[in-house]
């Protein structure tokens, strides 16, 4: 497994349950919530897709795909009928979910046109997909709120990990300081080689004392992208501790046995999840729900 920071406190742990293998972040608590990052591993999709693909649309048989689910939710401990998520679209717009928002996506239709989840009702598991895309988790263990992102170059670039900060804030009156994050597996910045025209977006985005930090100018209109410092220095502005951030060890690009990786198989692949979940506690409300 090639990992590309040496940092004990920052290395994914590998959890296997009934000979599913997952990845947990140090940062989150085992006995507030529940969290996982599927490998690609322990399915029973074959192929290109092999094995544990979760994604309904690149070409594999569903009847597979609902197996995958059912194994993961298994391993990482949630009700697959309960699972929220959404047709991502690289854009940075959130739900805020609630209880009637339960089982959409796997059991019922999903919501369209959203990139990122969050709640405060406990017992609902909310749902990410990616195959180099950044993944971000956030827990709030004040207010108890969860989320989960898909942080592409365009949501990067558009700033979602803070805007997922500001909804949680304005929904369940999340100070920032108090929020827990990890930034998951995903292409690092040795593999992520993009075009000018897309390094021009975080050149607007941020001053150069920011972007010079994560793009790098190759030449000839060439440069690479380091996603993982580019979101770390979001979600520190949006007013996260340092000490409260987990920074990812894996390149999905780099590890093809392990991850799926979209720029590594030029797209022939299936899809990772990410997962988080409130657990239940004594005496809490399962039907709270956010002040949109």
């Amino acid at each position: 497994m090639n990992r590309k920071k040496a940092d004990s406190d920052q290395r994914c742990i590998i959890r296997e349950n009934g000979g599913v293998p997952f990845l947990t972040f140090p940062i989150f608590p085992d006995d507030e919530i529940v969290h996982g990052f599927s490998t690609r591993l322990g399915g029973v999709s074959e192929g290109i897709w092999s094995s544990m693909n979760l994604s309904f649309s690149r070409g594999d048989r569903e009847e597979r795909v609902r197996e995958n689910f059912d194994r993961i939710a298994r391993a990482i401990g949630f009700s697959v009928e309960d699972l929220v998520f959404t047709d991502q679209v690289h854009g940075t717009d959130l739900l805020a979910v609630t209880e009637q928002h339960r089982g959409m996506g796997i059991a019922r239709q999903k919501p369209e046109n959203v990139d990122g989840l969050i709640t405060n009702v406990p017992g609902i598991p909310l749902a990410g997909f990616y195959a180099d895309c950044v993944p971000l988790f956030f827990y709030d263990p004040v207010k108890r709120a969860v989320g989960i992102v898909h942080s592409g170059w365009r949501g990067t670039a558009g700033k979602i990990g803070a805007a997922a900060v500001s909804r949680m804030s304005r929904a369940f009156g999340s100070d920032p300081s108090d929020i827990l994050a990890a930034i998951g597996p995903s292409i690092c910045g040795d593999c992520y080689e993009i075009s000018r025209d897309v390094a021009e977006e975080f050149m607007d985005a941020f001053a150069r004392g920011r972007w010079s930090r994560f793009l790098r100018d190759d030449g000839n209109g060439h440069y690479h992208l380091d996603l993982w410092t580019a979101n770390e220095q979001i979600l520190l502005d949006a007013g996260l501790k340092k000490e409260h951030l987990f920074i990812t060890d894996l390149c999905t690009c780099c590890n093809p046995d392990l991850l799926f990786s979209h720029r590594a198989t030029h797209g022939k692949r299936g899809n990772l999840a990410g997962f988080i979940m409130l657990k239940d506690k004594a005496g809490e409300r399962k039907d709270r729900s956010a002040s949109i």
